[in-house]
């Protein structure tokens, strides 16, 4: 196959940023239509309020004629107020509310240390139907990197899911064998699933050194790992479905003492796609996977555009973006691009 048509995708985990750094990746997801908007800016997106204004820097910031459309989420911490949250819902502001555990990842810092806290607003979504998205890692330093996302599904989500049962929930960016099978196990829970996680192992994280700009969290996994996210995403199974969690940093904070987490990865996210969905002898699933499957768990109808992927000749995108006063690295899957978006 070489020429495949399907409906505009949807990315369901972005990260976009803010100031000048929004200005230089927001095109970067032109191919996309529908994108859920992650709200751990700094302060975080806490409120209605705060919801509304970054929506109007985004849609200020987007290049006329794109077809990208913000979707926005609340970042939860012990502080929430659940008659915002349900308001800002009702107004059709937010789609989802964000869960991190203190910690886990980049701008954390405010997330939720005592489940416990929270509990009124997770009911209160719960009554209305509104998604919790979470970031599926427990923070404590005893547990193996490598093994956070098993404990967070074991002592805080499942007992979360247990004691409300009627919360609409979506793992985030999984990563492990265990977190696709209890999706699989459950009804009310979908994950989305990254690009750079359908494609990488934590061996690339030192393949002829330490490669900064491999580091993400959740970190990446054993083959084994990847082999499952693999069979989830080209399974048909409605509850798995694209979240790039395209995470763009200056390339200076990656390549630092303490760097930080995330893979830029929105520029070349559709090709990268349809290379994993080739490999897997899967083309004719891509659609539903990147355009049909996310639609569906928000309610809300796919879209009727359609976009074109062609296969031709390789093509190498920028290694860099110009953001400001920095550069951002745009992810390298390591292989030759040859599927690309045509007008």
């Amino acid at each position: 196959m070489k020429r495949l048509q399907l409906r505009r995708p949807d990315d369901w985990h972005l990260h976009l940023r803010d100031g000048a750094m929004l200005r230089a990746v927001l095109p970067e997801s032109r191919d996309f239509g529908r994108v859920l908007v992650m709200p751990n800016l700094v302060p975080p997106v806490v409120t209605g309020d705060q919801a509304a204004a970054y929506r109007e820097r985004i849609l200020a910031a987007l290049p006329e004629g794109q077809p990208t459309r913000p979707v926005m989420t609340l970042y939860l911490t012990e502080t929430t107020d659940a008659r915002d949250v349900a308001r800002a819902a009702a107004d059709g502001l937010i789609a989802a509310v964000k869960l991190y555990p203190a910690g886990a990842t980049t701008n954390s810092q405010s997330g939720v240390r005592n489940i416990e806290r929270v509990i009124p607003v997770l009911e209160r979504m719960s009554e209305i139907g509104l998604p919790l998205c979470v970031h599926g890692e427990v923070t404590d330093p005893a547990v193996d990197i490598f093994d956070r996302e098993a404990e967070f599904i074991e002592t805080v989500l499942d007992p979360l899911r247990r004691r409300v049962p009627g919360l609409r929930v979506v793992l985030e960016h999984v990563t492990t064998a265990e977190g696709v099978a209890y999706v699989q196990a459950w009804e009310n829970i979908a994950a989305t699933l990254t690009v750079h996680h359908l494609i990488l192992t934590r061996n690339a994280l030192f393949a002829g050194g330490l490669r900064p700009h491999y580091y993400c969290l959740p970190v990446l996994k054993r083959a084994r790992h990847r082999e499952a996210l693999r069979r989830a995403a080209v399974s048909g199974d409605r509850r798995f479905f694209l979240g790039t969690d395209s995470a763009p940093h200056p390339v200076r904070a990656k390549e630092a003492a303490c760097g930080c987490a995330g893979c830029f990865t929105a520029p070349v996210a559709l090709a990268c796609l349809a290379h994993v969905f080739e490999e897997e002898r899967a083309l004719d699933r891509l659609e539903g996977f990147a355009a049909l499957h996310g639609a569906a768990f928000y309610g809300v109808e796919p879209s009727e555009e359609r976009i074109t992927l062609e296969k031709g000749e390789p093509w190498q995108p920028p290694a860099q973006l110009a953001a400001g006063d920095d550069r951002v690295a745009v992810f390298d899957p390591g292989f030759a691009l040859q599927w690309r978006v045509i007008p």
